[in-house]
């Protein structure tokens, strides 16, 4: 990132978040090629409602909505660039009129230099949607000047030359996420070979190299989740190195995920059944990787039962 600027006319370095006490209303603008598709997906990504290429002629009526009923809609970010043409005009006006009311908002500002947007435009097989009939880099001339003023007054400008998507995506998550840095979802699911793969599995471990407790008679009746399958399980010969040796290999992972603004996966643990083996070993892998930060780990069994 070459910029950020957080308040009006004052710039740092880094990305320190922005976050208000109550963070109602963002207005995204900025020049079209600097990445405000990417920005209002990881806006979406943490629980912002997004409204695209909305005519500033409107902001006043639909942050009035969000501002009577805070709870539906806590978080509500707005597009709002030249592709509304003529009606882009009244953007300063639009947003002197939030200010009068009392509405707290902010506003960010997406930049690049003239040759990234050029490049990106170009690589988009797409015209500037202000050149007419000239080419990209005066449609890109025509709306820096439109865009002048309101860059100046900017709350956070984000200059995105240097960023691909995921870089870009990152910025927005520490700028504008209750969260800070991106968190991975990482959902451990034991299941049963016999009722088929999980279709939205990322990872499969198989756990039928493990003693079966459905062969021991006062195991039987029992699962995974209670302790005497749990310890005969995760006592067998090999398993406690098996463990260890998965969770260190899905570091990596994990880490090339939240690089990469991965926001969800699915880790699946199968035995035969779905009962005592796969659960027990799917319990355990859970304790293990919720100890990594900025991972969150959720639990299920989804075969259990069916026995």
């Amino acid at each position: 990132m070459d910029e950020a600027t957080a308040g009006s006319g004052t710039e740092q370095d880094g990305l320190t978040p922005v976050k208000p006490p109550e963070a109602e209303l963002l207005v995204v603008t900025g020049m079209s090629g600097a990445g405000r598709s990417t920005a209002s997906d990881a806006l979406e990504d943490h629980g912002w409602y997004v409204v695209d290429n909305l005519p500033p002629q409107m902001l006043g009526t639909l942050a009035e909505i969000v501002s009577h009923a805070p709870k539906s809609i806590p978080k509500l970010a707005v597009v709002v660039d030249v592709r509304s043409k003529d009606l882009f005009t009244d953007i300063q006006t639009a947003l002197g009129a939030l200010s009068a009311s009392g509405i707290t908002f902010r506003v960010l500002f997406l930049d690049a230099n003239d040759d990234v947007l050029v490049r990106r435009f170009e690589q988009g097989r797409r015209p500037h949607p202000l050149q007419g009939g000239g080419r990209i880099l005066d449609g890109i001339g025509i709306e820096r000047e439109v865009l002048r003023e309101l860059r100046e007054h900017a709350d956070v400008v984000l200059d995105t030359s240097e960023f691909n998507v995921h870089g870009l995506a990152t910025a927005i998550t520490e700028l504008f996420s209750d969260t800070g840095p991106v968190t991975l979802r990482l959902n451990v699911m034991s299941f049963g070979f016999k009722y088929g793969l999980p279709v939205d599995a990322n990872f499969v471990a198989d756990a039928r190299f493990i003693p079966n407790p459905h062969w021991v008679p006062q195991l039987r009746p029992h699962t995974g989740l209670d302790e005497d399958v749990s310890d005969y399980v995760l006592g067998a010969d090999g398993v406690q190195e098996f463990v260890d040796r998965y969770v260190r290999a899905l570091e990596p992972v994990l880490d090339g995920y939240r690089q990469e603004n991965k926001h969800y996966a699915t880790l699946a643990v199968g035995c035969t059944g779905g009962k005592h083996r796969s659960v027990a070993v799917a319990v355990e892998l859970s304790k293990r990787l919720a100890q990594y930060p900025r991972v969150t780990v959720t639990t299920a069994h989804r075969d259990l039962g069916r026995e």
